[in-house]
């Protein structure tokens, strides 16, 4: 039977979402024109049928990709028993998890990502919902830590072009001025000096005050810049030295996106407390922050608390999340794939260079064209991300095969050509 000319074309985004999202919904993103209703590893479907390469994975979050079973039965087995106790209840899979993260974040790797073994540091977690919320708890056991052992020092340290969040504390934590502009009074108590420079972070410890350093060892808002490896180490030197805590954003760099479980084991260094959010459930809304068990235990009943953070439906599919990455050794697969990506991104005609690990990559462009490629790589069937104009972030299911990517770069690698 013959289409009639009059019928309507399939549309990525039906009207009624469009018109329902304006009228009703924060204007808080600049939403591009397609509304996903499924799919399955590194696919997406929009609600015209249309299919897409996956190349931001929700942010990161989406680390097994999209419906993964093992996560999926997780939740629905979870679903049909109990959502809700509150934290004044003990939890199926709650301690579970925490035992695999303290597992996953003693873990020793070599510089490449590959695992030695094990340092045996117990770490204990609190649960959260988001990545934000993850940070103001480690924010809070910095600063309990000050009161306790430093004589109330209570200043962090950042890096600029940091990012840390959206609550008021953990954008005046994020060391990128932009994000102030409109909250000001921020809160007090932070500072922020340029990444990879060791001297600037002893002058301002050295000033005094200082609790704590707090860094991402990716900086992916601020344009996907590493943190050097010998950087990291001396920033844990003079943690140590200094008697203040290393904090590791991992929001972002976590649960293998840079190969290794975290990404602060790629230059050998174990922290003091440690955030997490985006990978850990694959996609499912959890956040956690980790302690070593002497600076978790400065925190008591009453200190610090949630309502939503490690329900069982989040423990359920955290837990499912976590031991499939493991048992599937991801790790591997990250860091062949990623290699991958690299070459390919760094081949292609206007970009001038590549940055990040595994599957966390920025590709600097040589024309502020990151946008309209983001926008026109739509039609192309590419879900992409862009940080500024002339950054393209790369945040992939981690499922993402090299079939996948090569595909991928050859449609972006054609639209770069067309746009630049």
């Amino acid at each position: 039977m013959s289409a009639d000319s009059n019928t309507p074309a399939p549309q990525a985004v039906t009207d009624e979402a469009v018109r329902l999202d304006d009228a009703y919904v924060m204007h808080t993103y600049g939403r591009l024109p397609v509304e996903f209703v499924s799919g399955h590893g590194a696919t997406l479907v929009d609600a015209s049928g249309a299919e897409y390469i996956d190349l931001l994975a929700g942010i990161g979050c989406a680390s097994l990709g999209h419906a993964h079973p093992a996560v999926a039965r997780a939740l629905h087995e979870q679903v049909d028993r109990v959502w809700q106790t509150s934290n004044y209840f003990y939890a199926e899979n709650r301690g579970e998890l925490a035992a695999a993260l303290s597992a996953l974040l003693s873990t020793t790797t070599d510089e490449g990502g590959h695992e030695m073994g094990s340092t045996g540091t117990r770490w204990k977690t609190f649960f959260a919902n988001s990545g934000a919320e993850a940070n103001e708890g480690a924010i809070k056991l910095a600063r309990r830590w000050g009161e306790k052992n430093l004589d109330g020092a209570s200043l962090i340290v950042t890096a600029r072009q940091s990012f840390h969040g959206r609550t008021l504390a953990t954008l005046a934590a994020t060391g990128q001025e932009r994000f102030h502009e409109s909250f000001r009074p921020m809160p007090a108590g932070f500072s922020s000096v340029p990444l990879n420079d060791i001297y600037a972070l002893r002058e301002a410890v050295a000033s005094g005050g200082v609790c704590a350093v707090m860094l991402e060892c990716v900086q992916g808002e601020g344009g996907v810049w590493n943190a050097n490896y010998d950087y990291l180490r001396d920033v844990r030197e003079l943690c140590s030295e200094s008697g203040i805590l290393m904090i590791c954003d991992e929001v972002q760099t976590g649960f293998f996106r840079c190969g290794s479980p975290f990404c602060y084991q790629r230059s050998q260094v174990e922290p003091d407390v440690v955030s997490m959010a985006k990978g850990i459930a694959d996609g499912f809304p959890m956040g956690a922050v980790a302690a070593r068990a002497e600076v978790a235990d400065l925190l008591g009943p009453g200190e610090h608390g949630t309502t939503f953070g490690g329900n069982p439906l989040a423990c359920a599919a955290g837990l499912a999340c976590v031991r499939t990455l493991v048992e599937d050794e991801i790790g591997e697969h990250v860091l062949s794939v990623g290699r991958h990506l690299r070459h390919r991104l760094a081949a292609m005609g206007h970009v001038v260079e590549v940055r990040g690990h595994g599957l966390m990559r920025g590709a600097q462009l040589d024309a502020p064209v990151a946008a309209r490629a983001v926008e026109e790589g739509l039609a192309c069937g590419l879900v992409m991300n862009h940080v500024g104009d002339s950054i393209l972030r790369f945040l992939p299911p981690l499922v993402i095969t090299r079939e996948e990517v090569d595909e991928a770069c050859d449609r972006l690698e054609a639209l770069l050509a067309r746009l630049a």
